[in-house]
């Protein structure tokens, strides 16, 4: 078996955008990332152990090559100097451990956060492709490839529909949670190839250079949650972490998450100054519609015209989702929709649902509290709870995952 990842470059841009932001800003930040199964799997994980630890040995082994170097050069948002970092990076073993806990998997990376945050991406497809080895692959392509046919027969069905004020546009997030290297390439190949109207890039910035495509991506929650350990006020923790992401992209990668402690909470903080600064909003959990009503409302409070920003929407979206949402919002803003799974990993065989998070930064607990219960994330109660009174947060049911 050739060795699961193909090279350092397939990752998730964002991967590489929150390193840069990092590195020059707060290069000393102490990182703990855990690796979890938010659903039950067909088979314990646990008996993956081996094989993963086999594959992060490889990982370890491998360096940016100078094409790879030179195309992340060629992207006006990577500065220099942080290129220059690249050539010389290499993962370090000592920072990664595998065991098991029972059936469970258990996966942490402690050390510098520029020297684990990276780990996070290779592991879950490292894990995911495992998993799917033991299923049978013809069958489970030969249904991929039927369900991908349905959803561009669906695309061009919908392309027959009145034109609206702005343009449809998705993109490929699914390097996560797919089902194998492979088929994510022949899902981007066949999306590059017959929607190219619709399909607009990916965020595997391997597979965007391989294909000329856009590579898509700004930053994920692990990058505001650490501003939750960096010595300003928790309550201003937001502020901090967006004022740091204007002065290092200056314009660029203009679109903020806002999810980390609930859209109300974030609303709070994207006053006039960052919602001029900032080209739009992602929404990651809780109900679509209304996060999308808010962020219109308060676009409209602070007297700004919606028409000139962008809503992406990429939490757990399908293809007729998607649409509905366009349906919805497209004559009063500009749209994007980021779909995972859906496209990378929608075969007979259930997916599994894994996730691989900072847990704790600088020795203190860091924590997501998400508009989806269940996706709320920490280990630490206590510090969950202060967090919810910080912000106003309800406490949700559903638990932790």
């Amino acid at each position: 078996m050739k060795p699961i990842v193909r090279s350092l470059l397939e990752t998730d841009l964002y991967k590489f955008t929150m390193w840069q932001a990092l590195l020059h800003r707060h290069p000393n930040a102490h990182g703990e990332y855990e690796f979890r199964c938010r659903n039950e799997p067909a088979y314990p994980l646990a008996e993956l152990k081996e094989e993963v630890e086999r594959e992060l040995d490889h990982l370890c082994e491998m360096l940016f090559s100078e094409d790879e170097i030179s195309y992340l050069r060629s992207l006006r948002f990577i500065k220099s100097d942080f290129a220059d970092f690249l050539t010389v990076f290499r993962f370090q073993r000592k920072f990664i451990t595998v065991e098991t806990d029972g059936p469970h998997l258990r996966i942490r990376a402690v050390g510098p956060v520029v020297h684990v945050m990276g780990f996070e991406i290779y592991v879950l497809y490292i894990v995911n492709e495992l998993y799917f080895r033991r299923f049978d692959k013809e069958h489970a392509l030969r249904e991929a490839r039927v369900r991908l046919a349905e959803k561009i027969e669906q695309f061009r069905a919908f392309e027959l529909e009145p034109k609206r004020a702005n343009n449809f546009a998705f993109f490929d997030f699914g390097v996560r949670r797919r089902f194998s290297g492979e088929w994510q390439d022949e899902v981007v190949e066949t999306l590059q190839r017959e929607l190219p109207q619709f399909f607009k890039g990916t965020s595997n910035v391997y597979l965007a250079r391989k294909y000329n495509l856009v590579p898509i991506g700004t930053m994920a929650h692990e990058y505001m949650q650490a501003f939750q350990s960096f010595g300003v006020r928790l309550r201003d923790f937001q502020k901090a972490a967006l004022e740091d992401w204007v002065q290092e992209y200056r314009g660029d990668l203009g679109t903020a998450l806002t999810d980390v402690v609930g859209m109300d909470a974030f609303l709070n903080d994207f006053d006039l100054y960052f919602a001029k600064l900032f080209d739009g909003l992602r929404h990651d959990s809780g109900d679509p519609m209304e996060w999308g009503e808010k962020a219109l409302a308060h676009y409209a409070k602070l007297r700004i015209d919606a028409r000139t920003k962008r809503l992406v929407f990429s939490d757990a979206l399908t293809v007729p989702k998607a649409l509905a949402l366009y349906r919805h919002f497209a004559d009063r803003v500009m749209l994007g929709f980021g779909i995972g799974t859906q496209l990378t990993n929608d075969t007979p065989y259930k997916a599994i649902n894994i996730v691989m998070k900072l847990v704790r930064c600088n020795g203190q607990p860091v924590a997501k509290l998400s508009d989806t219960p269940g996706k709320s994330q920490c280990t630490d109660e206590t510090f969950l709870a202060y967090l919810r009174q910080v912000f106003n947060h309800p406490e949700q049911r559903g638990g932790q995952p």
